[in-house]
Parts: C-alpha cells; structure tokens; sequence
C-alpha cells in the first residue's frame, strides 16, 4: 500500500478517535428560525440566522417560504403555517428549540429578556417582556421573579441576584417573595445602587443595575426591552440584547424564544444563540426542580392566600360548558385583568374559548366560525 494512503488512513482513524473521545461525535443540535412577520423583511431574518450558524454551534433551521440559502429550509406560506410547523417539529424532537414572531403563549407562560445596560455593558435579564404568566398582577411579578431565576441559572448564574423594579405592586411582590425566601425558597435579593439600597429598584438600577435578574410586569418589561435593544437606532431597528427570551412556564415544554417584528439581525443571532444556551444549561431539567422546591415552599398555599379575598370569576351560572375546539382566532381590547372574566363568559354561551398573549398585549382566542358572535358578546357584556 502506498506511504501516502496509509499516512491518511492513519490520520482518519486518529481524528476519528479523537471525536470519539472529545464527545465531538454527536448528532448536531438544530434550532429553528421563523422567517415570516418581521418589518425589517425575511431578507433580514435570514441574515441574522446565518451569522448565528457561523458560531459553528448548532444548526439553524429556517421555516417559512422557499430562499436562496445554504441553510435547510422547511417551507410554510404564511405565519399560521409556520407556528403550526414549528409546533411539529419541536414536538417532534427535530428541533430542540425555536426563534420566532408574534406567538400567543398559553396564560401561565411568559419570556425572559435580556438586555445589554449602557453604563458598563452588564447583561440584565428582564423578567418579563411578553406572554402573562397570571392575571393576578402580584401573582404574575411573583411568578416573573421565579422565571427570571430559572433562567437565570440555566445561564449558569447558579444564585443569581434579584431585584424588583419599583413599579404598582412591587411592595406585595417583594412581601410574597420574603416569604417564599423563609419558607424554605431561597431568594438571593439585590440591592439598589441608591443611597437608601433594598431591593425596589429604581430607574438608576435599569441604566447601572445591580442584580442579575430584575422583575418586572410584562408590559413594563416589554417597553423596556425595545428601549434597550433600539435607543441608538431610532426605534424601528432593535440592534441590541438577545431578544424578548424563552417562554417560561410550569408546564410549557416547548423551547420558544421570541423576537420582535423590528429586532435586527444582530437581535436574531443573539435570540438564536440564547436559546442554545438556555438548551446547554438545561432549562426543562431546572423547570421542574424549581417547581419541586416551590412546592415545598407552600407556593400554592400563598397564592390561595392571597386569591382569598378576591373573586375573579363573575360566571355564577351552572350551564354546561362547550367542548374543547381548535382556537386559533385572537380578540383583541380585553382588559388583562378581566381576560378570565371575558372567557367564562363565552363559555357560559356556548363558545369555547382560550385565553393568552399576543405580540400587542392579551387576546381570546376563539374558533373563526365563532368570532364574530364572540365579539357580539363581549361587547354586550363591556369587555370591548
């Protein structure tokens, strides 16, 4: 045999052996990109999904209509398509996770941002920016807190730093959350970089903040990630962080990170490689432990506490409720903390209907052959 070929067979076997060893020699992690919705067009998307592959991480996987790429591509015509090929595809295990647009998230789930801060380019996580994690305001901040931790520590962060910025409600939240803390959750609480220090953080704490994840309501949250990701663009190019973050949520088990229809393609590379890293550090595995730990903290109790006094649902009447259909229609204009009071009642006239979050704040979701009537109600009942 000649010198040459058993110096290459030689060298092939090493490298081979070396993969082997190195854990190199495993099926590549793939993750998934909608092209579809974005203001900046599917010509930006797709740019932000190349430089994202370039880390040589993982692969991206662009859904949506066909493109002159070198990345696979799996075709869908619009942005319904899309989300109901992305579901498949993630159900199926093809793809670990997803970045994508404009997707209502189930109330109970809500994304954690992440943003660069300007005064010495620190990352802060902001928990949260879309989705509703409860309609309960303090229980929603409290659930934010607890999201914003889990993610947090699937950063690597294995006792992060929280604060809770000083908006309507942040004294109860803070209360709520001291009492988990004695129960047994620990909270490692932050202090404000003001005089007075404590945990409510003030808007000097956003600009130089001194804790790793700070909580707040979603809405809040969501205006806050567009200032930090485009107050040097002019607003209609988020150019900054890593986007709107992974929907969380006790029993969400798809991966989702979500973008914005003005997030950039340095945004949508971030959001790519955020949740690689959420995927790494194991996210799905530190869900459960935290909820493990949050139920040996009486979470539940707490909340039932504090719900106690308050009656959320006006439905008295004992009708019998419809049966569960595919809802794939969003109301919009109902007030967030009248969404479940909006659902009951449809439901008590004879509409199924869902509630949950799009991109511009809460829907209802309802069939489409029973929107129209469904807005009728509504509007009788002063919900719209």
């Amino acid at each position: 045999m000649n010198t040459d070929i058993k110096t290459l067979i030689s060298e092939t076997f090493l490298e081979i052996a070396n993969a082997i060893e190195s854990g190199r020699f495993v099926e590549r992690l793939k993750i998934g990109l909608t092209t579809l919705g974005s203001e900046l067009g599917v010509e930006e998307v797709i740019k932000g999904g190349v430089a994202a592959s370039k880390t040589g991480l993982f692969d991206v996987v662009l859904i949506g209509p066909k493109c002159d790429t070198d990345l696979e591509v799996i075709e869908a015509n619009d942005e319904r398509e899309t989300h109901q090929v992305m579901n498949k595809l993630l159900d199926e295990g093809y793809l670990k996770a997803c970045v994508t647009m404009h997707y209502p998230f189930p109330i109970g789930v809500a994304t954690v941002g992440r943003v660069i801060t300007p005064a010495k380019g620190k990352e802060l996580i902001l928990a949260t920016t879309t989705g509703t994690s409860d309609t309960n305001r303090t229980i929603a901040m409290v659930k934010n807190a607890i999201y914003g931790i889990i993610t947090a520590k699937a950063l690597g962060i294995s006792n992060p730093t929280v604060g809770i910025l000083n908006v309507e409600n942040a004294p109860s939240v803070e209360r709520f959350l001291h009492k988990l803390h004695e129960n047994g959750y620990k909270i490692n609480f932050g202090e404000s970089i003001r005089h007075d220090k404590g945990s409510l953080m003030r808007g000097n704490d956003l600009i130089n903040p001194n804790c790793d994840v700070m909580v707040t309501d979603t809405l809040t949250g969501n205006i806050l990630m567009k200032l930090f990701s485009s107050y040097n663009t002019g607003g209609n190019y988020e150019v900054l962080g890593y986007g709107y973050g992974p929907g969380i949520g006790f029993d969400q088990d798809r991966i989702i990170n979500i973008i914005s229809r003005a997030s950039g393609a340095p945004v949508i590379k971030n959001a790519l490689i955020y949740a690689y890293e959420v995927i790494k550090g194991n996210i799905k595995g530190i869900i459960k432990a935290e909820y493990d730990k949050l139920q040996k903290a009486n979470l539940d109790a707490l909340i039932e506490e504090l719900k106690q006094n308050t009656n959320t649902n006006t439905s008295t009447t004992t009708k019998v409720r419809p049966a569960k259909e595919t809802v794939s229609e969003e109301i919009l204009g109902v007030e967030i903390f009248e969404l479940d009071n909006a659902v009951n009642i449809l439901m008590d006239n004879g509409i199924y209907a869902e509630s949950g979050m799009g991109c511009t704040g809460p829907v209802v979701l309802v069939s489409p052959n029973h929107k129209e009537k469904a807005i009728g109600i509504l509007k009788m009942h002063k919900y719209l």
